[in-house]
């Protein structure tokens, strides 16, 4: 398994070892040539003490609604929840993103709709890192053939968010420390907005499914958005830096890093994006269907980190739901994986959403 995991992981390789960055200036309106490392440090601290203004829904969005011609993509090496399909027309949602990046391209937020006629509940998609266009379509789907409505939102600096310069989204989770805590404060923020849509639309349930690096969004987005009634969380960790610093998926990002910073530097600066540092307050909340979906032989999100994240959890007291699957990060989207996989989410969400 783990053979098939470095081959999915590796095969048409594309990654960049781009230059590390403190990126102090994404954090903080005046650098003045203080030390990063102190301007990084007290930032954290700061998130973590009071992120519910950090993470606050943005107001004052004005959406736009419209039909488009979807064309065909590329084939790509994934599972059926995974795979890009051909659509004539699909519903695209836009707005203005209410956190502003360098990129103007990426400062427009982009969803696809997949409505049911009943407005009893949709469910919120983000795809994982690097996702091409039209991947989760089969999911909005699904989820459609079971009585609910889907928004898959499109994470940034990815699909038309991407600036030309980039092949990948490396601008999401990057040797840059402070862009990657923009970037992920803009995708939740990004995914708030969408809650918003979707209570302006009328439907009385919403829910939220994350894969990989969306699984993190999805979960800071949980947690600081009561509105948010059910969450499926697809590939689990409880600390951005380790995941960086010893999955396979980003051994690019951590050569970058290089001997610039430790991994405790790291989990400290990146804490403002990682699950561990809300596991108190989401024990404080009350209890909303939650459930944790891991792989045994993953090696992007190494599974120990995953299980002392269910450990976190149970220290924690929070009811959840924990499923295990036998294969790793990229053979989930291989049969049979992809079936249980989907089965899980899906089942789950209708059950405490419909």
């Amino acid at each position: 398994m783990h053979n098939r995991e470095r081959h999915f992981a590796l095969m048409n390789d594309n990654r960049v070892v781009q230059p590390f960055g403190w990126g102090a200036e994404y954090v903080a309106d005046h650098v003045n040539g203080d030390d990063p490392r102190t301007i990084l440090s007290d930032y954290s601290k700061r998130v973590v003490a009071n992120s519910d203004e950090y993470f606050a829904a943005p107001e004052g969005i004005d959406f736009t609604l419209d039909t488009r011609l979807y064309p065909s993509s590329a084939s790509i090496n994934a599972g059926d929840l995974k795979k890009p399909v051909v659509q004539k027309e699909v519903q695209v949602l836009t707005w203005e993103s209410a956190v502003h990046t360098p990129s103007i391209e990426n400062n427009t937020a982009y969803a696809t709709y997949f409505p049911h006629e009943s407005k009893r509940a949709a469910v919120i998609i983000l795809p994982h890192w690097n996702a091409k266009a039209g991947t989760y379509f089969d999911l909005g789907k699904f989820l459609n053939k079971v009585g609910l409505s889907a928004l898959r939102l499109t994470l940034p600096y990815h699909e038309e968010r991407m600036p030309p310069e980039l092949e990948r989204a490396d601008h999401l989770v990057a040797p840059n420390v402070g862009r990657s805590l923009q970037s992920i404060r803009q995708a939740v923020a990004d995914t708030r907005a969408a809650v918003s849509w979707l209570k302006d639309q009328g439907y009385e349930k919403v829910g939220v499914v994350g894969t990989s690096i969306g699984s993190c969004v999805s979960f800071m987005a949980f947690v600081h958005d009561m509105r948010i009634d059910a969450a499926v969380f697809n590939h689990v960790s409880g600390y951005m830096a380790d995941v960086v610093w010893h999955g396979l998926s980003t051994y690019h990002v951590r050569e970058s890093f290089g001997d610039n910073l430790t991994l405790d530097e790291l989990r400290e600066y990146w804490l403002p994006v990682s699950p561990m540092a809300y596991m108190e307050k989401l024990a404080a909340l009350p209890p909303r269907p939650q459930r944790y979906i891991y792989t045994k032989y993953d090696l992007s999100f190494p599974v120990n980190l995953s299980i002392e994240t269910m450990d976190a959890l149970r220290r924690n007291n929070i009811a959840h739901s924990e499923v295990s699957l036998p294969c790793g990060h990229y053979t989930l989207g291989e049969k049979p994986w992809v079936y249980l996989d989907g089965f899980a989410i899906i089942s789950y969400l209708r059950k405490h959403l419909k």
